[in-house]
């Protein structure tokens, strides 16, 4: 029954989007996982794809997953890069966590456009500029 379900809401947990270096051909971009917890995760699983229309076209990207055995408290972990030609796109990352035997899951999707410089913060722990949802 759905009764039955714990409602476990994913907290102090989130996604960041860095600018990592800068030139004047490229930008190299990552994503990471920052736990703003005060208690490590475990057994970390990240699924990410992009998805969108791109010149009036539908366009999808892979599906990648990743798996981070544990992430301490107040740390974070690299996903993945991120090629800036995808920023148009929605960038969805679907995190599932545990805590003791508590499973976690949360969907975070940046939407189109939403990785631009008027958007950047410093992103904490990192302390890097970036995007961040949580």
């Amino acid at each position: 029954m759905k009764k039955d379900i714990p409602d476990n809401r994913v907290e102090d947990v989130a996604i960041g989007v860095a600018l990592e270096k800068e030139d004047i051909e490229s930008k190299l971009w990552y994503v990471y996982l920052i736990n703003l917890k005060d208690t490590a995760i475990e057994n970390v699983l990240i699924t990410s794809k992009g998805y969108g229309e791109k010149n009036g076209e539908q366009v999808k990207t892979s599906v990648l997953r990743h798996m981070i055995p544990q992430l301490d408290a107040g740390a974070y972990a690299l996903i993945e890069p991120i090629d800036e030609a995808t920023f148009g796109l929605s960038n969805e990352y679907w995190l599932s966590y545990y805590i003791g035997r508590e499973i976690y899951d949360k969907k975070f999707i940046f939407l189109p456009e939403s990785i631009v410089e008027s958007n950047f913060i410093r992103l904490p722990v990192l302390n890097k500029p970036g995007v961040m949802i949580k």
